[in-house]
Parts: C-alpha cells; sequence; structure tokens
C-alpha cells in the first residue's frame, strides 16, 4: 500500500509559505547581526571615550600660576622660589601666625613680613628669638630652625598716638637726676655690697664687647641685700623671672619703667644695673655685678628699640 502523502512531483499545501518565510526572515537575521556588531562597536568606543575621560589632568609646569594657588596665606610668596624655606610661628598680640619664610632673609625682611602679616610698623616692633633679631643678620646666621617661635612685640601707630607715654617722661627725668649725682657705686647703700668684692661664680665678662643674651639664665650676681640672685629672660611669655634662693619674681617686661645702669669702679667689665617697677626710684630693683658685654641686650629686651623710634 502506498504511503498516504502527495505524489511525487506535487509539493504538500504550505511548503512554499515556509520556505518564503525562512526566505524572508534570513536577510532580518543577517541584518540583525550586523546591527548587533555595530552596537557592540559603539559601546567599545563610549567605554574609550569614557576612560579616556578619567585621565589625569597634566601636571602643571613649575612656576605656573595654577600650580601656585594653593600656596597658604602665610607663606612667603615672594621671592621664596629656589630658595630654602623654614617654618615659623610668629606671636604678637596673643595671635599665632604659621608663614614660611626664606632661610637667607634678614631680620630687615623678617620685619616687613611682620608688617604685611600683622599691619606692625618695622619701626615699632621688636622682634625676639633668642634676644633681639639682629635687622642686618640672616636667619641662617641666628640659628633659627623649623618650627622656631618668633615674639613680636610693639604697639600700631594708632596704640602709640591713643595712649600717654609717662614711660618715656619717666626715663628722662631718672637720667637728669643719675646726671646731678655722684657716681652710683661710691654711694654708701651700693658701697655695702660692692664691698664684698666680685663673685666666684659670677659669669665671665667681655670689656668692649655687646653680645646677645645667652641661652641659659645669668646667674652668679648679688641684689641689694647680698644675695645671690639670677636673671631669666622668658621671651615666649614677654617676661623677666628674677630668681633669688627664696623665690622667683615673674615680671611682665611691659611692667617695667626703665632700666639704669653704671660701670663698676675697678671693675669696668661689669656694671650694676638697676630695674624700675614703679613710679619713682624708690622702686628701683638692684642687681650688681652683670657682665658689660650683656647690659645693651638687657636694656633692648625689656624696653624695646622700637620705643626710640
Amino acid at each position: 500500500m502506498a504511503a498516504a502523502g502527495a505524489p511525487d512531483g506535487m509539493e504538500e499545501p504550505g511548503m512554499d509559505t515556509e520556505a518564503e518565510t525562512v526566505a524572508t526572515e534570513a536577510p532580518a537575521l543577517a541584518l540583525n547581526c550586523v546591527e548587533a556588531e555595530a552596537a557592540a562597536g559603539a559601546a567599545a568606543e563610549d567605554s574609550c571615550a569614557a576612560r579616556g575621560s578619567l585621565q589625569p589632568a597634566p601636571a602643571q609646569p613649575p612656576g605656573d600660576p595654577a600650580a601656585q594657588a594653593s600656596v597658604s596665606n602665610g607663606e612667603d610668596a615672594g621671592g621664596g622660589a629656589g630658595r630654602e624655606l623654614v617654618d615659623l610661628k610668629i606671636i604678637w598680640n596673643k595671635t599665632k601666625h604659621d608663614v614660611k619664610f626664606p632661610l637667607d632673609s634678614t631680620g630687615s625682611e623678617l620685619k616687613q613680613k611682620i608688617h604685611s602679616i600683622t599691619g606692625l610698623p618695622p619701626a615699632m616692633q621688636k622682634v625676639m628669638y633668642k634676644g633681639l633679631v639682629p635687622e642686618d643678620k640672616t636667619l641662617r646666621e641666628i640659628k633659627v630652625t623649623s618650627g622656631a617661635k618668633i615674639m613680636v612685640v610693639g604697639s600700631t601707630i594708632n596704640d602709640v598716638l591713643a595712649v600717654n607715654t609717662p614711660k618715656d617722661a619717666a626715663q628722662q627725668d631718672a637720667k637728669a637726676e643719675e646726671n646731678k649725682k655722684e657716681p652710683l657705686c661710691r654711694q654708701k647703700q651700693h658701697r655695702k655690697v660692692l664691698d664684698k668684692g666680685k663673685p666666684e661664680d659670677v659669669m665671665p665678662s667681655v670689656k668692649g664687647a655687646q653680645e646677645r643674651l645667652p641661652a641659659v639664665p645669668l646667674s652668679g650676681m648679688y641684689n641689694k641685700s647680698g644675695g645671690k640672685v639670677r636673671l631669666t629672660f622668658k621671651l615666649e611669655q614677654d617676661q623677666l623671672w628674677i630668681g633669688t634662693k627664696e623665690r622667683t619674681e615673674k615680671l611682665p617686661m611691659g611692667s617695667i619703667k626703665n632700666v639704669v645702669s653704671e660701670p663698676i669702679e675697678g671693675h669696668e667689665d661689669y656694671h650694676m644695673m638697676a630695674f624700675q617697677l614703679g613710679p619713682t626710684e624708690a622702686s628701683y630693683y638692684w642687681v650688681y655685678w652683670v657682665p658689660t658685654q650683656y647690659v645693651d641686650a638687657i636694656k633692648d629686651t625689656v624696653l624695646g628699640k622700637w620705643q626710640y623710634f
């Protein structure tokens, strides 16, 4: 029995319809592959573009203004390029200013920097680092190190004009009185101390020299009662410490009205010195056998050159 189906040479119904469907779908499939590849290529390009946008910005060349825009407010921005800088803490009027400053700049240039920060005129500044900072020496020469504290004492012109200056009048009166009197070392009140002779442990003197204050207290001297006394200059607190065996007096330097001194006859390489703590001579605190090389440094540190502008 012959199998049921279409006779040879005849197509079954629906065959040509399926063939047409396959024929029409084949190009569509091919087209879909092409579109898929194109879409993949576009995605790859987008990925590359995205990676390119994440590339770090080129470094600014040295000296470019944009590269220097991050300099702190206290950093020396003028003339500091290529120079060794040192970190300083400038303290004035209970305010600290962190700055970077060229190590080979002078004390005079440092005063100009302080003026730009505080508005305090250089002529009215007393700048201290282990004593007064010399205007003609560099920070390197006076051995300033990174992190050093620079103490500044002084008043603006407006502050000075707003108050009277009885201290100046007291100094002038004291000098006038000194000129009228016999030498201090001959007066009876001082002879009883000076006649004890030079203390064995007094610090050595250098006649005809002027030196900055030493890093250690000045010791081995006598006070008016003949007891041993030492002077410690606390520049960070702007204080003078007068120490004896019994106690230590901590005096703000601004409270000292005047400082007078006179060479000791027969020992001109040592001075007798007084700190005026009140309005009259009765408030003088006397110290004997002060090495002559430190006399000017003591006066400048306590009174400050800025007062004589």
